[in-house]
């Protein structure tokens, strides 16, 4: 019997493509199933976060994780990324020296602590964590099989020092975007102090010019909304940190 992403609690956003929100920080991890591959949008908070995603996975797309994709190096984003094992790993230019550097990963642990992570499962997650094996400068174009393609977008710093986007057409549909924290529902957008404040509206100008305007943009953080939503947090954040055009 074939089961729905709805039964296993995912948001269906088109054909082999959905996202769920996770309990805890309400972070959105993303999937897209091709033929005889599937990429995943975020990993996770904890090992055992990343192995129920990957399980779910399987179920959705009867086959496995074969790349993942990371969209920015947050804890609450990364921490996961050790159980999928044999999986590719893909992050913007620059991801590997904070997840591959021993300061950024003792920086990565105690941030998860101090949000409220177990720090037995900080620990454990921190010390399997992979760098990324291939990091996107610019765009790539990333096959799937049976017609599918997802486009990694390199936005470069904003709401954080590397800042990944995937673009996912959908023909004869609405094109979907993962935004990862470039875009925040719940909440207003957090700015931590990897973040680079003064980037951040230029960034999401060209997240818009990578999804377009009938595209639907799924935040780090909260509900799908669409590209006016994105221009309107744009001009809030360019007044809150005093940006011009």
């Amino acid at each position: 019997m074939t089961v729905t992403w709805e039964e296993l609690g995912w948001e269906r956003l088109a054909d082999g493509v959905g996202r769920v929100r996770l309990p805890g920080w309400d972070c959105t991890v993303g999937l897209v199933a091709g033929a005889g591959a599937a990429l995943m949008v975020d990993a996770g908070s904890s090992l055992a976060e990343g192995a129920r995603l990957r399980a779910r996975a399987r179920e959705l797309t009867g086959g496995d994780v074969t790349h993942l994709a990371l969209t920015h190096p947050h804890f609450d984003h990364v921490l996961g990324a050790a159980a999928f094992d044999g999986a590719e790993i893909l992050a913007a230019e620059g991801a590997r020296t904070v997840l591959g550097d021993a300061r950024g990963r003792a920086e990565l642990r105690e941030d998860a602590v101090r949000q409220g992570l177990d720090a037995a499962a900080a620990e454990e997650a921190v010390s399997a964590l992979p760098a990324p094996g291939r990091e996107v400068r610019g765009r790539l174009a990333l096959p799937l099989g049976g017609g599918r393609e997802a486009v990694l977008a390199e936005l470069g710093a904003a709401h954080s020092t590397h800042d990944l986007a995937v673009l996912v057409p959908v023909p004869g549909g609405r094109p979907v975007v993962f935004c990862g924290d470039l875009v925040e529902e719940s909440g207003e957008p957090q700015a931590g102090p990897d973040a680079a404040p003064s980037r951040w509206p230029a960034a999401l100008d060209r997240l818009l010019a990578l999804g377009g305007e009938d595209a639907r943009y799924v935040p780090g953080h909260g509900a799908v909304v669409d590209a006016a939503f994105v221009r309107a947090q744009r001009d809030a954040l360019a007044a809150r940190f005093g940006v011009s055009r």
